[in-house]
């Protein structure tokens, strides 16, 4: 999302965003558009578009418990109980998406913050060993195992860092090449930056995280 606002410096048309948004500085990216100095006739004043990150979720979770309607369901949320269960942690699972054959499973344990693990990657792990049992039940069968909402946050992060790299590059006319990152993070990137003037995105390297270089690009 975009806004745009005048004021006679750039800090007070950032200020002027920041209460009428409702927001904090490091929430939004700023572009200047337009800046006039103030000379002896004319009053000084410069034109900012503030960019608001939005999340890009895959699909959106219903903040609600959903009772098991397939044996199939019945059985992967024991899976998964059973997986953290021998991994030495106490659980509980419910289901709270169901689309199609596309189900959202949610953890909740005093262990979360281990069941998740840094950047998320046992949350992915418990994920991909899920989606592989639930393959056998049914191969149409698509698996997203969260905790504590953490892709949701994960997703703003990553979109969120995505405008800032994306406004640096702009500004310095210098490529930037982001940590590695699995398919689906680098698709957010990729989606997020696809209409911000001024760069494109591509994928540089091997293997499932690949790193994304955004690059400065001149508009016509």
């Amino acid at each position: 999302m975009t806004r745009e606002f005048e004021g006679k410096t750039e800090q007070e048309a950032i200020d002027m965003a920041i209460q009428e948004l409702g927001l904090e500085r490091d929430d939004f990216d700023v572009e200047i558009i337009d800046s006039h100095k103030k000379t002896f006739f004319k009053k000084g004043s410069v034109k900012i578009r503030v960019h608001i990150p939005e999340p890009v979720v895959e699909e959106p979770f219903i903040g609600e418990v959903l009772s098991s309607e397939s044996e199939n369901e019945e059985k992967i949320l024991k899976f998964i109980e059973t997986l953290i269960s021998k991994m030495g942690y106490e659980c509980k699972v419910n289901i709270n998406f169901r689309k199609d054959y596309k189900l959202g499973f949610n953890i909740e344990s005093p262990n979360s913050s281990i069941l998740i693990g840094r950047k998320g990657k046992n949350l992915d792990a418990i994920q991909l060993i899920t989606n592989v049992y639930a393959a056998k039940l049914d191969e149409d069968y698509k698996i997203i195992v969260d905790s504590e909402d953490y892709r949701m946050r994960h997703e703003e992060y990553i979109v969120r860092n995505a405008f800032k790299s994306a406004e640096y590059v702009r500004k310095t006319g210098k490529s930037k090449l982001l940590e590695p990152m699995n398919p689906f993070e680098r698709r957010l990137i990729h989606t997020a930056l696809n209409d911000f003037n001024g760069v494109e995105t591509k994928s540089e390297g091997e293997g499932l995280y690949k790193q994304v270089r955004i690059i400065p690009v001149k508009n016509d």
